[in-house]
């Protein structure tokens, strides 16, 4: 059976890499990749796509086109808009990055230049960042009179911690890639070049894993660290248990024994 045909814009081209993973490209490098109606529709096209029937999709890779990732909102666009317009154009980019956060598949984030506002706040929204050296990060809003609606003073916060955050979020004040994965907010700082290659290798590391298994994984560490550590493990046991009986496990356990590589399915 043909994978389902995803949603692709101009601003939004997606191209496969193998069977399993998908590479998602913010374009429009010629204002920085900044985040505009048309841009921010396609995405949350995509995102909820890939939420309701991901296909045989195991892995997502984020990165931006040229020398940006993404540097937020349009703000020559939303120059002019009233209160009802920004209202709704920011509601779609809400239920936009809660379902990524929720999103079934892993995201990766290849972070290739300035990452601000809410560029920032996507990266922050995918499961781990990669990024080049040259990257540099800022949560600027505060420096516009407003603040960071998508979701950055919780996921920056659960990334660097509160105190780290504050003084990050209230100075409006940027960082650089080195500082980022020495707060823990970047998990691989590369050379610019070798970027997408890194990033694309580890989402086919991750799924050359079993797809239900690293779900439930996902999932399990999402949740358990909205509660006690008891409450979490629970959590966990529930997530074990319900991969318990899969053809994927069958297959695995199978695989190791034979040693050979598992041919995963899925179910």
């Amino acid at each position: 059976m043909s994978p389902p045909p995803l949603p692709s814009h101009e601003t939004l081209p997606v191209e496969r890499h193998g069977d399993h993973v998908l590479l998602v490209t913010l374009n429009r490098p010629e204002v920085l990749n900044a985040i505009d109606a048309a841009m921010g529709q396609a995405l949350h096209e995509l995102v909820m796509a890939l939420q309701h029937d991901p296909g045989n999709l195991r892995a997502v890779v984020l990165t931006g086109a040229g020398r940006a990732f993404c540097t937020g909102a349009d703000l020559k666009a939303r120059h002019g808009q009233g209160r009802d317009e920004m209202l709704r154009q920011h509601g779609v980019a809400e239920r936009t990055f809660e379902a990524l956060i929720e999103s079934p598949l892993p995201w990766i984030a290849a972070v290739n230049g300035p990452c601000w506002a809410g560029g920032l706040e996507a990266a922050l929204s995918c499961d781990f960042i990669f990024a080049a050296r040259d990257a540099s990060f800022a949560l600027s809003e505060c420096r516009i009179g407003l603040m960071p609606g998508c979701m950055g003073t919780q996921t920056l916060a659960r990334a660097v911690g509160e105190r780290r955050a504050k003084e990050l979020i209230l100075s409006a004040r940027s960082f650089s890639a080195a500082e980022a994965q020495r707060w823990g907010m970047v998990n691989e700082l590369t050379e610019p070049a070798d970027l997408l290659p890194a990033a694309l290798a580890c989402a086919q590391r991750i799924a050359a894993c079993a797809p239900l298994s690293v779900r439930q994984a996902k999932k399990a560490i999402h949740q358990g660290l909205q509660a006690d550590l008891h409450s979490g493990y629970r959590f966990e046991l529930e997530a074990w248990r319900a991969l318990l009986g899969t053809e994927d496990l069958r297959e695995g356990i199978a695989a190791f024994v034979e040693k050979r590589e598992p041919r995963f399915l899925g179910r």
